[in-house]
């Protein structure tokens, strides 16, 4: 587990606490690491949630699918990031959305109702752990909203300018990569991939931008 250290002391989660207190962090919210596969189902729908997970290597993908198979990527959780934690967080809520590894990953999982309650050992750090989770709880309400704004958009274009826009803003920069392969792009946006390419192309060769795979630079 030390390992991981690094990555558990510069999570959102985790801000603010040392690594030296980590130790007594993890052991009071009964923290445990699994490793999985790729294609890997973390979480499924109807299950019910009674723990946080936190990628520590490897990403995963927050899913929602319809009975027909119809696929929409809702968010991409990396190192240090959380997932569930709403549904964790919820008394008898169950989830409505998959996560499923995208590469060997590693999580650690934490008892929501050890966070959520009166640390018995009287943790110096157990409200500054229940703040950070307010805050993280808040920033992923944010960039759901974001996404929100992404796919109300009437055209594809319209979409792909929202999205490619947010990221330049987010990263002070014209110049970025992505977190999507141009499926999960499309399965996020929620449009067809042959036509997310066409709309690329086309605004390829109209100068409003360049990409390599992952990689765009944007031509204001």
């Amino acid at each position: 587990m030390k390992e991981f250290f690094p990555i558990l002391a510069a999570s959102p989660l985790f801000s603010g606490v040392t690594e030296d207190e980590l130790d007594a962090m993890l052991t009071c919210l009964a923290a445990k690491a699994e490793q999985f596969p790729k294609d890997m189902f973390l979480l499924h729908p109807g299950d019910t949630v009674e723990e946080i997970g936190m990628v520590l290597s490897g990403c995963a993908l927050v899913v929602q699918e319809d009975i027909w198979g119809n696929r929409n990527i809702l968010s991409r959780t990396a190192p240090g990031q959380t997932y569930a934690a709403a549904f964790a967080c919820a008394p008898n809520s169950v989830s409505n959305v998959s996560v499923v590894t995208e590469t060997p990953t590693t999580v650690l999982f934490l008892n929501v109702k050890r966070l959520l309650t009166v640390c018995p050992a009287a943790c110096a750090h157990h409200s500054r752990i229940i703040r950070n989770l307010l805050s993280d709880l808040a920033g992923k309400n944010l960039l759901l909203n974001e996404k929100l704004t992404h796919i109300a958009q009437r055209t594809t274009r319209a979409k792909l300018m929202s999205y490619l826009s947010a990221e330049a803003q987010r990263r002070g920069a014209v110049e970025f990569d992505i977190p999507f392969s141009r499926q999960q792009l499309a399965d996020f946006l929620a449009v067809e991939r042959s036509g997310l390419s066409l709309e690329l192309g086309k605004m390829k060769k109209e100068g409003l931008l360049d990409y390599h795979k992952e990689h765009f630079v944007l031509n204001i």
